[in-house]
């Protein structure tokens, strides 16, 4: 794929297998994926200790305001390099721009951080934003697989770190994680294979016109 501006954003319940996904994906298309290397290249373009960015990644903030509402337009800001560099909404207007500079660059894969949001509010035409989910025992089932623990744990894991990334969207663009009307593809992957998630995604970029 070679579309110059061509993004996919994927927000994923922890354990439905979206980051996964996003990596066959990538590999498959040809295009670059883009998890935790925004922390880092946050960090690097904003002079600001990488641990900082690791330390709030998807997590929500203290800001009443922000808790209230959602940060809104607030988020999408120039970020401070001064006053409050390190703070959680400085530190995710980093990332955004990041985001922003990596979309217009080439064709590539992001997961999670807003992504959607922050690409969708830049009116970005060529934007596919997925989201991925599977049921409880699904969800438990492969964190037990990929993580090695027990379905206690797995469990604990997958309700904690959910509800981290639910309080994160919310807090940071005033809207609900698991309303499907943010998206373009919601993929409920209780049922599938994620080779056949892969293969549904790319079916759905045909549709959408984008060659492969």
């Amino acid at each position: 794929m070679n579309e110059r501006g061509f993004v996919i954003t994927i927000d994923r319940q922890y354990g439905s297998g979206g980051r996964i996904i996003g990596k066959k994906l990538s590999e498959e298309l040809g295009i670059p994926f883009y998890d935790q290397e925004i922390l880092k290249m946050a960090s690097e373009e904003s002079a600001v200790g990488e641990q900082f960015f690791r330390l709030n990644d998807e997590k929500a903030g203290n800001n009443l305001i922000y808790r209230a509402i959602g940060g809104l337009k607030s988020s999408l800001q120039e970020p401070s390099v001064e006053e409050g560099i390190t703070s959680p909404e400085n530190l995710f207007r980093f990332q955004a721009e990041i985001i922003r500079k990596v979309a217009d660059e080439s064709p590539c894969i992001i997961m999670g951080r807003c992504a959607d949001y922050v690409l969708d509010a830049e009116a970005k035409e060529q934007l596919v934003r997925l989201f991925v989910y599977a049921d409880i025992p699904t969800c438990i089932r492969r964190v037990m697989e990929v993580d090695g623990v027990d379905a206690r744990e797995a469990l604990k894991r997958v309700n904690r770190i959910s509800k981290e990334r639910r309080d994160y969207y919310k807090y940071y663009t005033g809207k609900d994680w698991e309303d499907m009307a943010n998206y373009d593809l919601p993929i409920n992957t209780t049922r599938l294979e994620l080779d056949e998630a892969v293969t549904l995604i790319k079916d759905y970029i045909k549709i959408r016109g984008y060659e492969l």
